[in-house]
C-alpha cells in the first residue's frame, strides 16, 4: 500500500495529461478495426457479393497483418520513437478505413484489410512501452487499463452509433464517417505527447528526477537480459505467446461476430443490434477497473487474470448447452464472457515489465501480443467458418469456451508468484 501511495505523490499530472490522450489513440485504432463487424451485417455483404466464407476470411486478415508487423514496429519506438510512429500510424489508418467505405470490390477489401492490421500493428506493443516509460511498477496495471478501456468503451458507443449510420446513411458513409477523426487526431497527438518524461516541458525538474529515479530503481530488481533473441527464448515469453493467442480466439470470435449473432435473432434490427452489442462492454469496463485496482493494490497480477477467463470459458459453455431456444438467457451469459475476457487486460500487459528490463520490455510485449493477433485470426475467421457452416453459433461458443479454458489454465501454471 506504501509503494502505491508513494508513487501517486510523484507528477500526478501524468495521469491527467497522458491517460486521456492514450485512451483517445487506442479508441480510435479499436473503432476502425472492430466497424467490420457492423458493415457486414449492415449490407456490405450483399452489395459487394461477399459469401459466408469470404467475409470470414475478410474478418481475420486484418489480424494476419497484425501479426507479422508488431515485433519491428515495437523495436523502432523502443530504439526510436513512439510518438512519430503512432503519429504516422494513426493518418495511415484512418485513411485506410475511409477507404473501406469507397470500395466497389472485394479485392479492394482484402487488400485494405491486410493492409490496415499492418498499420496498427505496432500501435499496442508502443502504447505500452510508452506507458511503462511514464508510469512505476505501482502504478502500471491501472495505466495499462485505462489505455486498453478504449477497445471496450469504443465498442459501447461505436456499436450504438454504427447502427444508427448504417440505418441513416448506409454502410458506405459509416465507414467514412469513422475514420476521418483518426487523421484529425494525430496532429492532436503529435503535439500533445512526448517521448519521454525528460522531454516533457510540463514538468518540473524535480518531477523528472523523481520518476526517473523510481523507475530506475525498480529495474535494479530485475535480472538483465542481454537482447531480444533472449528475451523471446525466455520461459515466461513462449508462455505468455500461446495463453494470450488462445485468450484472443475468445475475444476476437466474440467481437467480430457478435453483431451477426444477435441480428439474427427474431424481430431483431440493425439499430436493436447494436444497443445489445453493446451492453457486454458495460460490464467489460466494470471488470477492467477492478481488476486493474487491485492488481496494483496487491501487486499480485496472476490473481485478477487467470479465474475471469474461467469464467468467460464457463459463460461461452452455458450459451451452448441452453442453444438457440433460450436468446435471452444465452444473451446473459454471452454479456458475462464478454466482461469476463476483458477484465484481465490491465493485470496481464502489467507482467512483462515487472519481469523483464527495459531493453526488451517492448519486443517481449510485442511478440506477445503479436501471437494475440494470430489468435484473433483464427478467433474470428473459425468463429465466422463456424456459423456459415453449421446455421446457429453453438459450435463457436464451444470452440471459444474451450480456448479460454485452455488460456487460463496455463496462466495458473505459467506465472509464478
Amino acid at each position: 500500500m506504501e509503494a502505491t501511495t508513494s508513487a501517486h505523490t510523484i507528477a500526478p499530472s501524468r495521469w491527467y495529461r497522458l491517460i486521456p490522450i492514450a485512451f483517445i489513440t487506442y479508441s480510435l485504432a479499436y473503432l476502425d478495426r472492430a466497424n467490420y463487424g457492423f458493415g457486414a451485417a449492415g449490407g456490405m455483404a450483399e452489395d459487394l457479393g461477399v459469401t459466408p466464407a469470404m467475409s470470414s476470411l475478410l474478418a481475420s486478415l486484418f489480424f494476419l497483418g497484425y501479426f507479422f508487423f508488431q515485433v519491428p514496429g515495437a523495436i523502432y519506438a523502443e530504439k526510436r520513437s513512439a510518438r512519430t510512429l503512432i503519429f504516422w500510424s494513426l493518418i495511415l489508418w484512418g485513411g485506410l478505413a475511409t477507404a473501406t467505405g469507397m470500395v466497389s470490390n472485394v479485392n479492394w477489401l482484402i487488400v485494405i484489410r491486410f493492409m490496415l492490421g499492418v498499420v496498427e500493428s505496432a500501435v499496442m506493443p508502443a502504447m505500452l512501452l510508452f506507458l511503462s516509460r511514464w508510469f512505476t511498477r505501482s502504478e502500471r496495471s491501472r495505466a495499462n487499463t485505462f489505455l486498453i478501456l478504449g477497445n471496450p468503451a469504443t465498442i459501447l458507443w461505436m456499436s450504438v452509433l454504427s447502427g444508427y449510420l448504417i440505418e441513416a446513411v448506409g454502410w458506405r458513409w459509416m465507414f467514412i464517417l469513422e475514420g476521418l477523426p483518426a487523421v484529425v487526431w494525430a496532429f492532436f497527438w503529435w503535439r500533445l505527447v512526448d517521448d519521454r518524461p525528460k522531454d516533457a516541458n510540463w514538468l518540473s525538474v524535480d518531477e523528472k528526477l523523481a520518476l526517473e529515479e523510481k523507475l530506475q530503481q525498480e529495474q535494479q530488481g530485475i535480472r538483465p537480459v542481454r537482447n531480444y533473441g533472449e528475451a523471446f527464448r525466455s520461459r515466461i515469453v513462449l508462455w505468455l505467446c500461446l495463453q494470450y493467442a488462445l485468450w484472443s480466439i475468445g475475444v476476437y470470435g466474440f467481437v467480430m461476430w457478435l453483431p451477426s449473432i444477435l441480428n439474427a435473432a427474431p424481430d431483431m434490427n440493425i439499430v436493436k443490434t447494436g444497443w445489445l452489442s453493446a451492453v457486454p462492454y458495460v460490464l467489460a469496463i466494470i471488470g477492467m477497473l477492478a481488476a486493474s485496482h487491485y492488481s496494483d493494490k496487491t501487486l499480485n497480477r496472476k490473481a485478477f487474470v487467470w479465474p475471469f477467463l474461467l469464467i468467460g470459458a464457463l459463460a461461452f459453455y452455458g450459451s451452448y448447452l441452453l442453444g438457440t431456444d433460450y436468446f435471452w438467457l444465452s444473451f446473459v451469459l454471452l454479456v458475462v464472457a464478454g466482461g469476463a475476457m476483458y477484465a484481465p487486460y490491465g493485470p496481464f500487459f502489467a507482467i512483462i515489465p515487472d519481469l523483464l528490463p527495459r531493453n526488451v520490455a517492448g519486443g517481449a510485449m510485442a511478440l506477445i501480443n503479436s501471437f494475440g493477433a494470430l489468435g484473433s485470426f483464427v478467433g474470428a475467421y473459425i468463429v465466422g467458418y463456424l456459423n456459415g457452416t453449421t446455421g446457429d453459433f453453438g459450435a463457436s461458443y464451444l470452440f471459444m469456451a474451450g480456448s479460454l479454458l485452455l488460456s487460463g489454465l496455463i496462466t495458473l501454471y505459467a506465472i509464478k508468484k
